[in-house]
């Protein structure tokens, strides 16, 4: 079995969720309480549907269970991040390539979110603001609090949020002039991305750079960059990358915003490990 979509509608109060999905499915109890904890099962109860992950929960008549059932996702182990800072309304992480930003309905234990919510201590809950590629690494902020949510979604919403990113890419980019403006639109939406040409990368021909953007359309660096023939090494979407190639060659090392609850500015940066310095953003702080 690869991907399945189960749905029942509770008939009576008191039924258990996993007998119910089971009969319905012909999985076993074990893989159905399997699929709770990683977020693949939902509840919807009136106007609201959110995931289901206690087994014990007693359920009402009317009430609909959806069972979003994929081997893949849910026998994926996550890879663990690190806590850069624990803000306690909001915390921000180094996420691996690989770790995605977000679940999706088939599952959520392979996100950044349901690790802050299963590892920082205190527990707290916790809410997506912003995303990273999953083949990307680097910074990623998660709120605790749904004011912080509201504050933080709204900052990256109307660009005020510094972003900068380092990359190794294929080909000379010194050759050009300084910095690569990339303004070509992205799926019929402005796009803006600033690249800055640092050091030569390796034996073969490549170039280490700086990027900064002020919008954040889907892929949006990974797709300018391809566009004008300097792909990111490791892109296997956008690029040449062959099967055994190494990660996307793509890190968000630097975020500045306004702290939502006491509107001082913060800003988190990650060391390079290449022996360079950082170039400031346009417009941002050295």
């Amino acid at each position: 079995m690869n991907a399945e979509q189960y749905h029942v509608t509770v008939t009576h109060d008191g039924k258990r969720a996993v007998e119910l999905l089971a009969a319905k499915s012909q999985l076993s109890k074990q893989r159905i309480k399997l699929a709770m904890q990683r977020g693949a099962v939902w509840l919807t109860r009136g106007r609201h549907t959110t995931r289901l992950r206690r087994a014990s929960r007693s359920l009402l008549a009317g009430d609909e269970l959806h069972l979003y059932y994929n081997d893949k996702v849910l026998d994926e182990t996550p890879i663990a991040p690190r806590l850069v800072a624990d803000e306690t309304c909001f915390s921000v992480w180094d996420k691996p390539s690989g770790l995605r930003s977000q679940g999706s309905k088939w599952g959520d234990h392979c996100t950044v979110v349901r690790w802050a919510e299963q590892h920082l201590q205190p527990q707290r809950s916790a809410f997506t603001v912003h995303r990273l590629d999953r083949a990307a690494s680097g910074l990623l902020v998660i709120a605790h609090t749904k004011t912080a949510a509201a504050d933080l979604s709204r900052q990256f919403r109307e660009r005020r949020v510094d972003k900068e990113y380092r990359a190794v890419v294929h080909g000379d980019v010194s050759a050009h002039e300084q910095p690569l403006h990339l303004t070509a639109p992205i799926d019929g939406k402005s796009a803006e991305s600033f690249c800055r040409f640092v050091a030569s990368h390796g034996a073969a021909k490549q170039s280490l750079i700086d990027v900064a953007i002020t919008t954040g359309r889907k892929h949006q660096i990974r797709r300018h960059l391809a566009a004008v023939g300097f792909p990111i090494v490791g892109d296997r979407l956008y690029g040449h990358a062959g099967p055994d190639a190494v990660d996307l060659q793509l890190r968000a090392v630097r975020l500045a915003f306004t702290h939502p609850i006491d509107a001082r500015p913060v800003a988190y940066s990650l060391a390079t490990n290449d022996g360079t310095d950082r170039n400031p953003a346009p417009g941002g702080e050295s």
